[in-house]
């Protein structure tokens, strides 16, 4: 009778789910909500005629087919008005379709490919090694603000070449931005996203003109390639600049930031795999791949179909809004054996975390490095790393994280000397090559067993 009773509730659960009054505790838990919604309601109707996907071959076979469009225009209108965030969000790579998608996506390729990422690595470790000489010397920190958040407003700020005195803004341009993309959209965020657009663009406004007349090494800077586009090609219009300049930080900055930080809590609460982790240093790769399955970063991403399409078995007419569940995707006990186990060295592990097909998240690789660097570095400095508090969770549905991630550590360094460690730059190449074959392989499998129709 409670097994009966359990299915019942799982059942109704997944009936009534809505997004936009997401149940108290979805937050902080959402996934009882997505297995209830896999097995009683996988295609799930949602107000507004949209449908939400929670299994993988479901998830999977949209990212992969040309029906499922990327484009947000009519989605976004009723929702964010003619606004800078409605200019944003419908010119920047990531809401667009080709030709702008395919054009901007190979302009910044360019720049960040295995060579590219090798070569910041270097960088990236003494970036890391300052950051923890710092939390060192704090002995209790917020992780989020002194660790997590750091590494990709910095890795991005590079690219960019954002002076440093003017990177401070950087983080709260980006929550704000990315805020807009919620289900529920109240004023006070609406305003916000607003104004961080504005002033994002006026400090482009500057930073374009200078690199105009003081061009960067197109092969390394990434605003250089965007202002110069394509040689021999079609360049970029003015507006289409900023706002892909803007996308690039937003990106790079949600993406890494709760990475690390999901992966670090994940840790802390279990020790067994972080004992795993600290005794065989050479799981770091898989251990990030299995953060991004398990606790992803960004837990929803949408679709609009321009065809007739069938999911799950139930047919959908052009013009559908499609929310996927990545998140739900990652859990799916059809593709993951004993999806509910956090398994730092899992393969195969071929998670959707950074989507799937021509949208595919341009920076992937990038992410993988900045956060394979920080556990790397991370877990030998300080042997003993434990929580400090109660986390607080980020109350955004779309991005998984936290606001605060309080962390205590024990350092006792040897005669008063901070321990040294082996560079990785050596080593750089062959772990950008290990985890740029792990999506490539998990693609190739992926369309053998689901082509895009």
């Amino acid at each position: 009778m409670a097994v009966h009773n359990s299915r019942m509730d799982a059942r109704e659960r997944a009936r009534a789910f809505e997004l936009t009054r997401a149940p108290a505790d979805f937050i902080d838990d959402p996934y009882p909500w997505y297995a209830a919604l896999r097995e009683h309601d996988p295609v799930h109707a949602l107000e507004g005629g949209g449908v939400f996907l929670s299994r993988y071959e479901d998830a999977l076979a949209l990212y992969r087919d040309a029906r499922a469009s990327s484009d947000k225009k009519a989605e976004f209108g009723p929702k964010l008005g003619d606004s800078p965030l409605y200019e944003h969000h419908t010119t920047s790579l990531v809401f667009n379709d080709p030709p702008l998608h395919t054009r901007v996506r190979r302009i910044i390729m360019g720049a960040l490919n295995q060579r590219a990422i090798a070569r910041m690595e270097a960088d990236v470790v003494k970036l890391v090694e300052r950051l923890l000489d710092k939390m060192a010397e704090a002995r209790e920190v917020n992780f989020i603000d002194a660790f997590a958040a750091q590494i990709p407003i910095e890795v991005i700020g590079n690219l960019l070449d954002v002076p440093r005195a003017a990177r401070a803004p950087l983080r709260g341009w980006s929550v704000a931005i990315l805020s807009g993309l919620e289900p529920t959209l109240t004023p006070a965020m609406h305003e916000a996203g607003n104004r961080a657009v504005t002033e994002f663009v006026a400090m482009l406004r500057e930073l374009i003109a200078e690199r105009r007349k003081h061009p960067g090494d197109y092969d390394a800077d990434v605003l250089t390639r965007l202002i110069q586009g394509e040689q021999d090609g079609e360049r970029l219009s003015e507006t289409e600049l900023y706002h892909q300049c803007i996308f690039m930080l937003n990106a790079g900055h949600e993406t890494t930031t709760n990475l690390i930080g999901n992966g670090t809590w994940l840790l802390l609460t279990h020790p067994t795999e972080l004992a795993r982790l600290r005794a065989d240093p050479a799981l770091v790769p898989s251990a990030v791949e299995e953060m991004l399955r398990y606790e992803g970063p960004i837990q929803l991403n949408n679709r609009r179909l321009t065809a007739p399409m069938a999911l799950g078995g139930k047919p959908l007419p052009a013009g559908t809004s499609i929310t996927i569940g990545i998140g739900a995707a990652n859990r799916d006990p059809a593709q993951f054996p004993d999806p509910e186990r956090f398994d730092a060295a899992r393969k195969p592990n071929r998670h959707l975390a950074f989507g799937q097909g021509d949208h595919a998240c341009a920076g992937m690789n990038v992410a993988r490095m900045e956060a394979r660097v920080a556990f790397a570095r991370l877990l030998p400095r300080f042997p003993k790393l434990e929580l400090a508090g109660t986390p607080e969770r980020d109350r955004r549905i779309r991005f998984r994280g936290f606001k605060n991630l309080p962390v205590r550590i024990e350092f006792h360094p040897k005669n008063g000397v901070r321990p040294r460690f082996r560079s990785t730059e050596a080593s750089a190449a062959p772990l950008v090559q290990h985890a740029s074959s792990i999506a490539n392989l998990g693609s190739r499998r992926c369309h053998a067993r689901h082509p895009a129709r």
